[in-house]
């Protein structure tokens, strides 16, 4: 059998791998700390038990330091993210994932699994490219070890950043295979409301029918919104096709503002607020948008629209309020 690693498995993207995973008939080991504030569930709440998953409920960084079991896929999700306030105000937190980045290429150059999937981000982009003024879209080649760097966003994209050089220097002096994927803007129905999403749709669904509605920062900065059923998606299609020591962009290549968003979001509701900035509350980078050219190359293209994540998550809130009624 097929034999999968998990690290932070219990997180918002881990759920939706280890569900696919198992669907494609791997055997999983998923590792979580369920730390707070990170999103994490335990399995408990959203998978029945089967033989094919294991869950061990420790630090990955512990995990590391004591196994050596072979596996045939590693998929490192563990990191400590948070949304932008986290990002923002909590930056040295946010560099314990330094450590634990460095835990699993030590671990992987020891133990060579069959093939270490590296949860990047798009974050690790120069962000003089994501300003008002040069709205750029983000292609994988604009970052290269071979050439001076651009400087990323926040300690999370110098994080992310420092990932991939360990990726690179365990492909080309350990020998070992490891791809990395940069994900944009991911979002879904059950996704933590610290991220700006799930956050929007639930104070709209609370503020149904007020004259105006606010988001955080001025409204106009852009994000390339991107299912999570077609991240996980785009993972499996290439996981075996991508050359070692590559890393690939998970985006739509579209942009929507959170106030365009906040629109579409009444609009589903049935509703038409002003919707206003937040200048107290931070904004991020202006633009961040995915270049697709690599994805195209592989036969990616998003199926789940805009529109249509909204639905499913405004479905969502309503099956989760009826629950506590």
């Amino acid at each position: 059998m097929v034999r999968a690693l998990v690290t932070g498995g219990c997180g918002f993207v881990g759920r939706h791998l280890c569900d696919r995973l198992l669907a494609e008939g791997l055997d999983i080991v998923c590792v979580d700390s369920l730390k707070p504030r990170t999103g994490a569930k335990h399995p408990a709440l959203w998978r029945r038990p089967s033989k094919h998953f294991i869950f061990l409920e420790e630090d990955c960084r512990s995990f590391f330091e004591t196994s050596s079991q072979r596996f045939d896929y590693v998929f490192h999700l563990a990191a400590l993210v948070g949304g932008r306030m986290t990002l923002e105000n909590e930056t040295l937190l946010v560099a314990e994932d330094l450590s634990v980045d460095a835990a699993l290429w030590r671990w992987a150059g020891c133990n060579k699994p069959g093939n270490v999937v590296y949860f990047s981000s798009s974050a690790a982009y120069p962000v003089a490219f994501q300003t008002e003024e040069m709205q750029t879209a983000l292609s994988e080649e604009m970052i290269s070890f071979e050439r001076p760097l651009g400087v990323p966003d926040l300690s999370y994209g110098w994080t992310k950043l420092t990932g991939e050089y360990l990726m690179k220097l365990y492909v080309e002096r350990y020998g070992g295979r490891a791809i990395a994927y940069r994900p944009f803007s991911g979002y879904g129905e059950d996704q933590d409301i610290a991220y700006p999403f799930p956050a929007i749709c639930q104070r709209l669904v609370k503020e149904w029918g007020a004259a105006e509605v606010s988001v955080w920062g001025s409204g106009r900065q852009r994000r390339d919104f991107i299912h999570i059923a077609d991240c996980i998606d785009f993972i499996w299609q290439t996981v075996h096709r991508l050359p070692t020591g590559t890393s690939m962009n998970l985006s739509t290549g579209g942009t929507t503002s959170f106030i365009e968003l906040a629109v579409l979001i009444s609009q589903e509701l049935g509703w038409s607020p002003e919707v206003a900035g937040t200048t107290s509350r931070p904004e991020g980078v202006f633009f961040r948008c995915g270049d697709t050219a690599l994805q195209q190359r592989f036969g990616l293209a998003p199926r789940i629209s805009l529109q249509e994540g909204v639905r499913r998550s405004l479905d969502y809130l309503r099956v989760e309020a009826a629950a506590y009624v």
